[in-house]
């Protein structure tokens, strides 16, 4: 199902994928420099529909307009305003949790700083970018603590814009908050072939990790 959401912001495309009996809705944002129908986006929302929940894939303004980088934060938080709410009157029996690659997540985070919409049971972030690369500090973190939600971290340890030190810190100072390490794994997930694993692999556990966390946070 895809549909085009019209309000001030512009034109913002959202796609749902629908599981059956599903037990939830997730929603994904995409990360700074590619959209809703990344590959990465695609294949994890294919793997959650698949573990039983209706996956939301949407575009920020910025993207939907053709432009590179994302600009003001005030819009793109805005977005996920509009989307939650949208959502929200679709599937009025269902909670939701809201999710993102990088730059998507850490918006999500700014709103649920700002607000908690009462169906949002959960945030995770795919990759939190905790600073520019090569600019290590947790200024990006000071937010965080503001979230009423149970958060969960997805981290890959060689993550160039996420010093892992620096990420455990900053769990230090959120106790209702998890942290998943993945040994190996870099901004975008990938690991080396010296690793043993793979790509895939390492999705396959980012989407079980998650799974099982939300089963936690719904009970």
């Amino acid at each position: 199902m895809e549909l085009f959401l019209n309000d001030s912001l512009g034109q913002i495309t959202l796609e749902v994928e629908e599981a059956d009996n599903a037990r939830a809705v997730i929603i994904i944002a995409h990360g700074a420099g590619a959209g809703m129908h990344h590959p990465f986006m695609t294949s994890i929302s294919g793997l959650f529909v698949a573990r039983g929940f209706h996956v939301a894939r949407f575009n920020f303004p910025y993207m939907e307009s053709g432009k590179k980088f994302p600009g003001a934060p005030k819009p793109n938080i805005e977005t996920w305003g509009l989307v939650i709410d949208y959502l929200c009157v679709t599937y009025p029996d269902l909670p939701i949790i809201i999710s993102g690659k990088s730059y998507g997540g850490r918006m999500a985070s700014h709103l649920l700083a700002d607000q908690s919409p009462a169906p949002v049971k959960g945030i995770f972030y795919l990759g939190f970018p905790l600073h520019a690369p090569g600019k290590n500090s947790k200024a990006r973190a000071t937010h965080l603590n503001a979230v009423q939600v149970p958060q969960l971290f997805l981290q890959g340890i060689n993550d160039q814009l996420a010093n892992i030190d620096l990420m455990r810190e900053v769990l230090s100072s959120l106790p209702a908050a998890r942290m998943l390490e993945v040994e190996f794994a870099d901004h975008s997930f990938k690991v080396p072939k010296a690793s043993g694993r793979t790509s895939k692999e390492v999705m396959h556990q980012l989407v079980e990790v998650t799974t099982e966390w939300i089963d936690t946070v719904l009970k």
